[in-house]
């Protein structure tokens, strides 16, 4: 069927009209980029790329290649600058194809190499062996047999002969050594190269492309910024708590902060700018919602249906692996000849606080491997005037502690983490701090004081069996702790001991009258718990009585036990 000249021009119009209304399509550019900065929490990290590129005029797709597979694509920003007006259209997130490995790879032509090497120097090595057999021989054979068809041989060739022993046994330990020195490198090589090939390929890694769509009003040089949260990345807190004590009038505390991070998002940090912050980023955002609850009869479902048993698979056996921790050494004691040069001083990191964050800025260029080592960078400290007492719970354990308390004036929380305890220049042991806010008062141990010096002793233990006249069975207890302080200064004591408790209307306890008032009746809440606080002279005592009576069913048998942690209050 033939079209009319009038419908042919109406088509081709058509179509021309619908070719100018169509958009070009954008041009697809890479956009090679590095990692400039870095915000590390807790549970992840804020990853900020830096691309510079030169952009035609009009639509373009600017490709970021090899991004980590941990991206959050949520979380993609950009953000960006450049000579002429730029618009930032769609951001997209995709998974980049993997790379296959060709089947010959070269590595494994490498090792191939390497092992007809390893051959043909074994081979060596065991011809020299053979002809250093034979020189031996020769060497031992008499004289007799040493000339032609078997006579003699003459007395004066006899140096020569001894001669050509002597430098063929030498020569032939060179080559040999030669060839074994060549023979362990092979070896070396040979392990290497097995070892890499184990190890996957950067390009066999899945991974990200970034497709970041702009249009700019005229050809220009940009600089982009690809802002995006990966996981695998995180930062614990250390600390290290030093109290000094010795010829100062008050003791003082010097709090200093490091942050231990490490990260396997599968993107080396290089040079970039390193902040850790105390915002959890992977924590939920708002308290989670409270559903009623009902109370029904319980029916128990019906039995299952009996099940064929599976055959385990023959030579299969679980393996199970501990894994253990071993405490870095303290640090030792600078000596005296350090203590008069010019102490080396870490660099320190800037705070930036706000109410609900506090962000360490750690100054300089940091590096960051991929492979999960950790690194620690020192991101604060501060000087304390605290608060000593000596404390003890003599029920458990009758020795006294030396406890830190100090409020935490600073502007950042101290997050929960291990610290590294050192006294009057004495490393001591490892503490574990709480979570402690600005302006909450926290408390650190800082060892055993072996200056005040506890006992606790049982006055008397008495049962009453029942009678006739009686149903009840009772029990009494009474102890004397004496605290003494052998230090020429007096000390804060704190003791904290307990009296048991019933939660049985039947099993009835009741403290005697002998009993010393205690300060605090109930300590951090928990019941039977209680505390004495007192400042003791120097070389001076003092004593506490704590005893309680029970009264029980005679028919009944009652025991003590320690009540769980969940409803001690």
């Amino acid at each position: 069927m033939h079209l009319s000249t009038k419908a042919a021009a109406l088509t081709g119009l058509s179509f021309a009209a619908l070719v100018t209304a169509l958009p070009a399509l954008a041009a697809s550019l890479d956009a090679p980029s590095k990692v400039d900065a870095v915000v590390v929490y807790p549970d992840a990290a804020q990853v900020t790329r830096v691309t510079e590129v030169e952009i035609p005029a009009g639509a373009t797709s600017l490709v970021f290649k090899g991004l980590p597979m941990a991206l959050d694509p949520a979380s993609l920003r950009v953000e960006g600058v450049g000579g002429a007006p730029i618009q930032i259209g769609s951001v997209e997130a995709r998974v980049a194809p993997v790379q296959q490995e060709p089947v010959e790879s070269s590595l494994s032509e490498k090792l191939r190499k390497l092992v007809a090497d390893r051959e043909i120097t074994q081979a060596r090595i065991a011809a020299l062996q053979s002809k250093k057999t034979m020189i031996e021989r020769y060497a031992q054979a008499s004289p007799e047999k040493l000339g032609d068809k078997a006579a003699p041989l003459d007395v004066e060739k006899w140096s020569g002969a001894w001669d050509a022993v002597g430098e063929g046994l030498a020569k032939l330990a060179e080559e040999n050594q030669t060839l074994r020195l060549r023979l362990a490198n092979i070896e070396q090589e040979i392990r290497a190269v097995q070892a890499s090939n184990r190890t996957p390929s950067p390009r066999n890694q899945p991974s990200r492309d970034v497709t970041v769509d702009i249009e700019a009003s005229g050809a220009t040089k940009a600089r982009l910024v690809l802002i995006y949260r990966v996981a695998g990345a995180g930062w614990q807190p250390l600390y290290d708590a030093r109290l000094e004590s010795k010829g100062n009038s008050k003791p003082m505390l010097n709090l200093v902060r490091r942050a231990q991070v490490s990260q396997r998002t599968g993107e080396d940090w290089s040079n970039v700018e390193l902040s850790v912050s105390t915002v959890r980023a992977r924590r939920g955002t708002q308290a989670p919602d409270v559903l009623a609850q009902r109370v029904k009869i319980f029916e128990p479902p019906p039995p299952p249906l009996p099940r064929p048993m599976a055959r385990s698979a023959p030579g299969r056996q679980a393996n199970e692996f501990a894994s253990g921790t071993i405490a870095a050494a303290p640090p030792a004691p600078a000596s005296a000849d350090a203590l008069r040069e010019e102490r080396a001083k870490e660099v320190e990191a800037t705070v930036e606080a706000s109410a609900y964050e506090a962000q360490f800025r750690i100054p300089g260029r940091i590096e960051v491997p991929a492979d999960g080592s950790s690194r620690s960078l020192r991101i604060g400290s501060q000087t304390i005037e605290p608060t000593l007492m000596v404390k003890a719970s003599p029920s458990l354990d009758t020795t006294a502690y030396l406890e830190v308390g100090f409020t935490n004036k600073d502007e950042a929380p101290i997050l929960p983490g291990e610290v590294n305890i050192q006294r009057d220049g004495t490393y001591v042991g490892r503490g574990v701090f709480k979570l402690i806010a600005p302006g909450e008062d926290a408390k650190l141990g800082f060892g055993a004081d072996e200056r005040v010096k506890i006992t606790r002793v049982p006055l008397s233990r008495r049962e009453t069996s029942a009678t006739w006249l009686g149903a009840n069975r009772t029990e009494r207890q009474d102890f004397r702790t004496t605290v003494r302080n052998l230090h020429p200064f007096a000390v804060k004591v704190g003791i904290v001991d307990r009296i048991p408790i019933s939660e049985d209307s039947n099993i009835v306890i009741e403290p005697l009258s002998t009993n010393t008032a205690p300060t605090e009746k109930t300590v951090d809440e928990r019941r039977g718990v209680m505390g004495w606080t007192f400042d003791l002279a120097p070389n001076t005592s003092r004593e506490i009585r704590l005893g309680w009576q029970v009264r029980w069913p005679k028919d009944k048998q009652i025991v003590t036990e320690p009540l769980p942690d969940n409803v001690q209050r």
